[in-house]
């Protein structure tokens, strides 16, 4: 007779879940996390970081910095969340290598995004130098620094006559070849050397289609620029140009000094004298500029002559005219003979004398 086995005293194993269900779970928790992720770096990157209506924000991208740097600039500005995102980006974008230096203003609406690729455009503040005819270099000099662009560098760009080279063998500098106009100055650290070449440039468009006329008058370029920042100093109006340039030509083709007070004034600006005023006895300074004391033209230019004044002396007028003498009010009496001109003098220094 067979008995029946005893019940045991185990009780039944709990089964967790099948191997395919872990890993579909965990597929689920990878797909929410990468969801969450993906959302989150939707947000850092595309929402408005600059706000519309708000004051522009001012990074400095120093020359060279790395995005790292950049990063932690944005960073303390509140730009972004965390450098790492700004990293992430850049890299994701394949732009950190090309994030340009200078001063920028990320005015709003802008996002992460957007202030990555201004940073990649090179969107810095621009602002417009507007160059006087007549100018010398280091008068250009205080303007370039009025806009807050580094004086050294910019000296230094000006001070190579590189650009000139072809069209003035004998130039030192660009002195007369920063051509008076007015430029879109970008401020980063490479704008004093873009602005000095694209000054040079667009003194070489100017007088580029006069250089067959120049020839053909059998002076050089540095003469008609050097007589041309004359002319531009000698006067402000355009009429007379003509006139003051053919009266230097004048003079130059009689063997007679020029005796014009712009040479004097840039002298004593070289020697560190000027203070303004001009006296009898600054006529004596002993410099290769002082054109009372010195035959022919000054070394070269005394300043930037605009076109009118390159133009001037291309087309002198015909006249046979020597010397001219202020008339007080922006104008000049020309006179062909010392004597008319001594009583021209006379006439207006007595003028300004009693007056």
């Amino acid at each position: 007779m067979s008995r029946k086995p005893a019940p045991s005293s185990r009780r039944p194993t709990r089964r967790g879940p099948r191997p395919a269900t872990r890993i579909l779970l965990a597929l689920l928790a990878l797909t929410a996390l990468a969801g969450a992720a993906s959302t989150a770096w939707r947000y850092e990157t595309t929402s408005g970081k600059v706000a519309e209506g708000a004051l522009p924000v001012r990074p400095v991208v120093p020359p060279g910095a790395s995005t790292a740097a950049i990063a932690r600039q944005l960073h303390g500005l509140g730009l972004v969340r965390h450098p790492l995102l700004f990293r992430l980006l850049a890299r994701q974008r394949g732009l950190g290598a090309r994030l340009k230096a200078g001063e920028y203003a990320l005015s709003g609406p802008l996002s992460l995004e957007g202030i990555l690729d201004a940073l990649a455009r090179g969107d810095v503040v621009r602002r417009a130098l507007t160059v006087p005819e007549g100018r010398s270099l280091d008068e250009i000099a205080a303007l370039v620094v009025g806009e807050g662009l580094a004086l050294e560098a910019f000296l230094a760009a000006a001070r190579d006559p590189g650009p000139v080279r072809d069209l003035d063998p004998l130039a030192t500098d660009l002195e007369g070849y920063l051509f008076p106009d007015t430029y879109d100055v970008p401020q980063s650290p490479e704008a004093p050397r873009a602005l000095v070449r694209l000054m040079a440039a667009r003194f070489r468009e100017v007088i580029s289609p006069d250089l067959p006329r120049i020839a053909e008058r059998g002076l050089t370029v540095r003469q008609v620029v050097t007589l041309a920042s004359i002319v531009e100093l000698e006067t402000a109006r355009a009429g007379e140009r003509p006139r003051i340039a053919a009266v230097f030509l004048n003079r130059l083709e009689k063997g007679m000094p020029l005796q014009t007070d712009p040479s004097v004034i840039y002298a004593m600006k070289r020697a560190g004298r000027w203070d303004g005023n001009i006296r009898k006895r600054d006529l004596d300074i002993d410099s290769p500029y002082n054109t009372y004391r010195r035959p022919g033209l000054p070394p070269g230019p005394l300043g930037s002559p605009g076109r009118e004044a390159l133009l001037a002396v291309l087309e002198p007028a015909a006249t046979r005219e020597l010397y001219f003498v202020s008339r007080n009010d922006g104008t000049h009496e020309f006179s062909e003979t010392l004597a008319e001109h001594n009583r021209a003098v006379n006439r207006y220094q007595r003028r300004r004398a009693s007056s």
